[in-house]
């Protein structure tokens, strides 16, 4: 394992920071480790902060991981805020769509105090920005 993930338990969320290499291989088993965190802690809402080096994945893989991780994350997480520091272009909010477009509530965010906002404002009625995209992918499964 060339990562380390760091768990902190916040009052409705939890915050995983992840650190090491970037690679498909560590992005895919960080996020399942938050995912077993999440289940084991009975907290379904999450702040990933990736702070990972090296050269970014491409589209396809980018692709992939968020297929992968929609299917296994479906029905498991009511949201997930994730923070990239190094990205660059636009591969998070694609990453986002694919998510989204699979009914898993993620939303990408540049800082994380914009992704902290984001988390406790999920408390208020008409915070979910991607509840008609989840409830379209709901209404033909």
């Amino acid at each position: 394992m060339t990562y380390e993930l760091t768990i902190d338990q916040k009052p409705t969320y939890l915050h995983a920071i992840v650190t090491g290499r970037n690679s498909r291989e560590n992005v895919a088993r960080y996020l399942e480790a938050i995912l077993r965190e999440c289940s084991a802690r009975r907290c379904f809402r999450v702040l990933i902060e990736e702070h990972l080096d090296g050269p970014r994945l491409g589209t396809l893989e980018v692709f992939e991981i968020a297929s992968e991780g929609s299917s296994r994350a479906f029905g498991r997480l009511e949201a997930i805020a994730y923070v990239d520091v190094n990205a660059a272009g636009d591969l998070m909010q694609f990453a986002e769509t694919v998510a989204v477009n699979r009914a898993l509530p993620v939303s990408v965010f540049s800082s994380v105090t914009e992704a902290e906002k984001w988390l406790v404002g999920k408390d208020r009625e008409g915070a979910e920005p991607h509840a008609a995209a989840a409830e379209l992918y709901r209404s033909v499964s």
